[in-house]
């Protein structure tokens, strides 16, 4: 099983062996994110190997952190088990930057950690009294060289095609001055959520069994510029949910889908544009037999309640003004303030239930998905989504899925044509 990708905020290591490395590791993310997950008995490729946890390992990792990080921090630090295989989860945060790991400063690029210079202490320094900009409108890392030419061409035709934007694509370095994403000629945070080749931003999607979250039919993760995670997103949500057939005479039948998609993608692109970068949990889709949740790590504003917004009572607050601009442009976002209206909106106009979750990290928007047994809105005949079809076909064939699960699964969508094994 591949568990993830290793980014700016997640680490993995093959065994407590690599204990001095993650050290150093642990030491580079708090410099840049504050925040931070790190495994043992994980591959850097993602691979679960797992590894021997006892009470003695546990006590050993928290032991190396805790005395070679200053100034010290107190991590996490617990046993998990993934795919079956007992691995080490360690979750850490510091706001007290800069940190140093065996009495060297440093700072994380991508899935690595390089020690920082002088001059680069001192920017902490600098940043740690308010001197430096916000997480969206601070230096990346990377180089003009690391944004999509294809990706900022295609921005800029959703932007000039809104009217947002009037001077079309030149070249990379022109549009990106332009549009004032550029920190002493590099590329600046939001530059490369947005264009970047690899991106910095992740989405996790899973299909649980039933309405809680403890046996997944279906997991998914991947990493990239922030449309192409929003275009995953949605794409995945298609694929896995009912749709019912209306007929109304015209040549070619409707298919009305059991949650308004609208309205889900305009949970998806908030998600990110008031996501905390800082946070180092993923954005995430998790789909249950009841309900679609879509997770933004990022609190909600102080004060204020969703109901406050579609009401049209409250102020935004933008948490990245830079990158909620640069969404702005395009047209991803309408206008600022309005996206829980418009997902209200759209759920009432199709009559589906919606709701908000307001955790201490993040804030998740609900999607109720009806009863095909009890709600007349689903009597239709009901469309069965491919891909769901083809997974539970591989589960069958593979012989991973248990007897309940595919009992479930025939329940859910009796419609579905099941191969002969």
């Amino acid at each position: 099983m591949i568990f993830g990708q290793e980014s700016e905020t997640l680490e993995f290591k093959k065994t407590t062996a690599e204990a001095k490395d993650a050290v150093v590791d642990v030491a580079a993310i708090l410099n840049k994110h504050g925040r931070g997950e790190l495994y043992f008995g994980i591959k850097n490729d993602g691979t679960v190997k797992g590894q021997t946890v006892s009470v003695s390992s546990l006590r050993d990792v928290g032991r190396a952190l805790t005395e070679n990080i200053k100034p010290q921090i107190y991590p996490t630090v617990e046993k998990v088990n993934i795919d079956y295989k007992d691995c080490i989860r360690v979750q850490f945060e510091g706001m007290e930057p800069p940190y140093f790991a065996h009495g060297r400063a440093y700072i994380r690029v991508a899935d690595e950690s390089k020690q920082l210079s002088p001059a680069e202490l001192e920017r902490f320094f600098k940043r740690k009294q308010g001197q430096l900009s916000t997480w969206d409108t601070a230096p990346s890392g990377k180089t003009i060289e690391d944004v999509n030419t294809n990706t900022l061409r295609s921005y800029m035709k959703k932007a000039n095609d809104s009217g947002r934007l009037e001077y079309r694509f030149t070249d990379r370095e022109d549009i990106l001055n332009r549009l004032e994403l550029l920190d002493d000629g590099n590329p600046n945070n939001t530059a490369i959520a947005m264009f970047g080749k690899k991106g910095i931003a992740e989405i996790q999607m899973a299909i649980f069994a039933t309405d809680v979250k403890h046996t997944f039919i279906d997991i998914d993760r991947k990493k990239g510029a922030i449309i192409d995670l929003v275009d995953a997103g949605e794409l995945y949500i298609r694929k896995n949910i009912r749709w019912r057939v209306v007929r109304d005479g015209a040549p070619q039948r409707t298919e009305v889908p059991e949650v308004p998609i609208e309205a889900v993608r305009e949970a998806l692109l908030n998600s990110y544009a008031h996501k905390d970068w800082q946070v180092p949990q993923t954005n995430e889709i998790a789909i249950y037999s009841n309900r679609i949740e879509i997770y933004n790590p990022g609190t909600f504003p102080e004060g204020l309640m969703p109901q406050d917004f579609i009401d049209g009572v409250g102020k935004s607050i933008r948490r990245n003004p830079q990158l909620a601009q640069i969404m702005y442009y395009s047209k991803d976002i309408e206008s600022f303030g309005t996206g829980l209206r418009k997902i209200a909106i759209e759920c009432e106009g199709a009559g589906v239930r919606y709701g908000f979750e307001l955790g201490k990290l993040g804030f998740s928007v609900i999607f109720y998905r009806p009863n095909i047994y009890g709600e007349a809105a689903m009597d239709s005949q009901v469309a069965a989504p491919s891909g769901s079809q083809a997974a539970v076909k591989r589960q069958l064939l593979t012989g991973k899925a248990p007897s309940s699960r595919i009992l479930m699964r025939i329940k859910r969508q009796p419609h579905l044509k099941w191969p002969n094994t």
